[in-house]
């Protein structure tokens, strides 16, 4: 019988991930790291791996990641080489957009200011910014970045992508790699990041960024926190460089109670909420790739883990 055994620290997500594949996936079994049955396994399903699991298993094939992304898996510096592949739901494309959408909207018009002029009780109406005025960048033009920038682009907004290789979109002045960043970032009203984490995108998100925007800018990181150097964040909302930052991923997670990202003004925080794979898809995907594993047959959506995706 083809075993899956599930490796994550979070113990509410490994209990609704036992139930999703009870559902999807009766035909195998599906075991938790402490299960003396977790030797046999051949997939591990993963989201942030303790340290060691990886490695404790000797008749692992392949590392499932059960998201779209795989940085997660360093949290396990034991992991083997071994082939790795993540999970790919169509309905995440919708979630991310809606998600996107809302934070453009929250600060195109102006609602930051009117919340704040509600704690105040102040009455004041601000001048209605068209959609075409407004500067959108979107960094990274995948599978999300371009539905998001598609999105963005036909609701009338001036939209800006940004990606490694050449791309094209209908609506979107596209830009790639090093030589053209400058230009893509050049007076932006809101950058939103959606690249992959690798060395080359590291600390992205930082004062050289911030500085190309147009003065009062917004950030909404999606990415990674990674990308993120909350040092030059901090200096960029103080100084008024940045009008606001909506933050929905973090170096740490569960974002620690004592972390300054809760109470800096001008932040929104979001708990990895933007977009997720449903339980049910991550069985049906995980379970699918364990059968063509035992079949010998290609793999769905492998992973190449220098570029990320």
């Amino acid at each position: 019988m083809n075993t899956i055994v599930l490796l994550s620290s979070d113990s509410v997500l490994l209990g609704q991930l036992q139930a999703a594949f009870a559902r999807q996936a009766g035909d195998m079994r599906v075991v938790l790291a402490d299960s003396p049955e977790a030797q046999d396994a051949q997939v591990a399903a993963c989201w942030f791996p303790p340290a060691g699991s990886l490695s404790a298993l000797p008749n692992l094939q392949l590392v499932h990641s059960v998201a779209a992304g795989v940085d997660h898996l360093q949290s396990d510096p034991s992991r083997p080489a071994l082939p790795i592949c993540r999970v790919v739901d169509p309905a995440h494309r919708q979630g991310m957009t809606e998600y996107v959408r809302w934070a453009v909207l929250h600060f195109h018009r102006g609602f930051d200011r009117v919340f704040q002029q509600q704690r105040e009780r102040t009455w004041q109406r601000h001048p209605q910014q068209a959609a075409v005025d407004f500067k959108v960048g979107v960094m990274g033009l995948g599978s999300l970045g371009a539905a998001i920038a598609n999105d963005l682009a036909g609701a009338g907004y001036t939209v800006r992508g940004w990606a490694r290789s050449h791309k094209t979109l209908p609506g979107v002045a596209c830009h790639r790699g090093d030589e053209q960043f400058a230009d893509f970032l050049a007076g932006l009203d809101l950058l939103i990041n959606l690249l992959p984490l690798t060395p080359a995108t590291q600390g992205i998100l930082c004062h050289a960024t911030f500085q190309r925007l147009a003065q009062g800018a917004v950030v909404v990181n999606c990415g990674r926190g990674q990308h993120v150097r909350v040092d030059d964040l901090e200096q960029a909302l103080a100084c008024g460089q940045l009008r606001g930052a909506v933050l929905d991923v973090f170096e740490r997670e569960p974002l620690p109670v004592d972390d300054r990202l809760w109470h800096m003004p001008g932040v929104i925080i979001t708990p990895h909420m933007a977009s997720s794979a449903s339980h049910d898809c991550i069985a049906q995907q995980v379970a699918l790739n364990t059968r063509r594993l035992a079949n010998g047959e290609p793999l769905h959506n492998p992973v190449n883990i220098d570029l990320g995706y």
